[in-house]
Formats: structure tokens, sequence, C-alpha cells
């Protein structure tokens, strides 16, 4: 397959990588982005869980509570520019959309684009959506949509629409109480951005994958691998010449500096990657080697499970599960998170750049 520029450009927004390593992500895996973004996060290339959402698309996301709290709708409809994402007709059809889905049931997009329109009955969905593309001039899309049903649902807003959460508890408790709690808990989502409610979600071939990244990552970063095994890389690089002069006397000059990794080239640096990844089968043998790897597994777990996660407005050092526990215990009652959904508008999408200068330019030919 050919890897076009916009195809690199596309995985260097995603990740913050740099173009020769997207590009070579991208060769490795035959263009699949998915695989790209594994590939340069094994290479410690890349935090996928931190940019691989970054905003890309203007519009908002909205969330439409039922009555009796017990059913939510969470939708993301995207337009062209911030000014109409502001606009209060926009943001006015975004909620009639939302309320239509949470009135009804639709097995997907493409039976809710068929459906009559609530707010015109005269036409589908589809239909009304073009009407309002008209009116509005701009390109509107209704991107994804999600519904929650459960024995209490709260939904929260962030940023005026840029992130939307639901949360559904199992409870029998529906006080103020419960709900400020469910509420704190949506805001711990916005905020954190975990992938599970608990690691029991998290299949078995999820969690083979991510160790594999785990210690892929840290064998691509040398300067934090245990020392005898740092060591050993080095000498290796040192006697297989495999390190030019110059990598050799700045480590000779620099070795007792805790940053001696920044005077060794960037090809210096690569060597030692290879190297480490070279001896990949006896590292995984080595205790220390096996500790780095469980602590940082570890680290990354209770970073997207949302129960292992630190709570945000915890005073002391309370985790989410803690702070479960405790809101139960304080009212009595049976409470727990079952189920999160979080949208953050235009996760994923790429933004179409502007360059008003270059298109004015352009239309009066010069």
């Amino acid at each position: 397959m050919a890897i076009t520029a916009a195809d690199v450009k596309k995985l260097r927004e995603m990740t913050g990588a740099g173009m020769m390593d997207c590009k070579k992500a991208l060769t490795e895996t035959d263009g699949d982005f998915d695989g790209a973004v594994e590939f340069l996060r094994k290479k410690g290339l890349a935090t996928a869980e931190k940019k691989a959402g970054r905003i890309a698309a203007e519009g908002i996301v909205a969330t439409v509570l039922s009555d009796d709290e017990k059913t939510a709708t969470i939708i993301e409809v995207n337009s062209e520019t911030d000014f109409v994402a502001k606009n209060e007709v926009f943001q006015t059809y975004v909620n009639g959309l939302a309320t239509q889905i949470n009135n009804n049931d639709y097995a997907d997009m493409a039976a809710f684009m068929a459906a009559k329109s609530d707010i015109d009955a005269a036409s589908t969905v589809e239909e009304y959506h073009k009407a309002m593309v008209a009116k509005i001039g701009e390109n509107l899309t209704i991107r994804r949509f999600e519904k929650l049903t459960g024995d209490l649902v709260v939904s929260y807003i962030h940023m005026g629409g840029k992130i939307g959460v639901l949360v559904e508890a199992d409870t029998d408790n529906n006080s103020d109480a419960i709900k400020e709690a469910m509420k704190n808990i949506a805001m711990q989502i916005a905020a954190m951005n975990p992938s599970y409610v608990k690691r029991e979600e998290i299949s078995a071939e999820t969690l083979t994958k991510e160790r594999d990244i785990v210690i892929d990552s840290s064998l691509a970063d040398p300067a934090t691998l245990p020392k005898p095994i740092l060591n050993a890389v080095i000498q290796e690089a040192i006697d297989t010449s495999k390190w030019n002069d110059e990598d050799k006397a700045a480590y000779e000059e620099q070795k007792t500096n805790k940053f001696w990794y920044n005077f060794i080239s960037d090809e210096g640096m690569q060597v030692l990657r290879d190297i480490a990844a070279d001896h990949k089968a006896e590292y995984l043998e080595n205790k220390i080697f096996g500790g780095l790897v469980e602590g940082r597994f570890s680290k990354h777990l209770k970073e997207i499970c949302l129960m292992d996660q630190a709570y945000v407005k915890a005073e002391d050092k309370e985790n989410v599960s803690q702070y479960i526990a405790k809101v139960a215990k304080d009212n009595g009652c049976k409470f727990e998170i079952k189920k999160f959904i979080r949208f953050e508008t235009g996760e994923g999408l790429e933004k179409k750049n502007e360059d008003f200068a270059a298109e004015v330019a352009a239309q009066m030919g010069q």
C-alpha cells in the first residue's frame, strides 16, 4: 500500500511522533493506523492514550436525560468551525436530535437517519439534516450517539460541549447525595479519560498486548533501564564498535552525569535500543527488569481503569473505588458504577487547516 504525505501527517497529529517515524510505522503496518500507533508506542515514540484523542474538528457533544433519570443519550455533531458550534440554532438542533434518540430506539445510525424527524414530521432525520446544512451554511456531520439505561444515570457536559459524559449506576438510592457522587465521577471521567470501569473488563488478549507494549517501550528507553542491564548494553555498544568514536568519547566524558544520554547522538541512542531489543528474551528472565515492567504495567492499569484512578477531589490518597465504597456506606445503600460513555468533540478526526491568506491569494489569481 502506498503511504501518502497526508497519511503521515494524520499519524503525526494523532501521536506527536516525528515525520520519519510515522512514515516508518505506516510502512511497517501496511498503512494500518491502529497498528502504526501501537508500533510507535512499542518504540517509545508516542503516548497513545494522551495524544491519540487530540481535538481535530469542531462541533459539540450534547446529552439528554429522561425525566425518571434512568435513560440518557449522548451525541456528537461536528461542524466546520467553532463559530457555528457556538451558534444557538446549531445547539438547539443537536439537542433536538439527542431528545429524539432518547425517546426512541434505533439499531444504528442508518436506522436513525432513515426515521421520521421529530423536529419536522414531513421529513426524515437525514432530509431535515440536509436542510439544516443549507440553512447554517456549513457541512454538519451527525457522527455518533449512544444511550445508557440503568437504575440511575447522570450526565455531565464539560467546556461548553467539548466533552460529554454519561454514567450509569447500579443502586437502590436515587437521593441527591448519590446523584452528586455520580456527578463527581462523571467529572473524573471527563478529566482523566479512563478506558474501563475496572480491570476485570479488560480481556486477556488486551492485557497481553498492553503488557507487550510496556515491555517494548521499556527496552526503547535505555536511560531508564536497570543499572546492570544498562551497563551491559552500553558495554556491548562499545565492544562491538556499534557506537562511533564520537559517542564513545561523549559517554566516557559524561558517564558520571545522570543526563549522559543527552550527549549521545540519535544514532547512538538507537544502537542502545536495538541492542536492548535483541536481548529481550534474556532480560525478561531478569528479576530487576521484570519488576520494572510490572511497576510500569500496574501504573498503566491505574491510569486506564476508573476504579483504580486516584480520585481527583480527594484530600487524601483515596482512589475512586474507595470513594464509591465510602458513599455507599455513608448512605446505607447499594452503589456501584456499571458503565460510562465519554465523547470528546472531534477525537480522531483531522481538523481542516485553514490558510486564509493563501485562499484569498488563490481567488485573486496570485
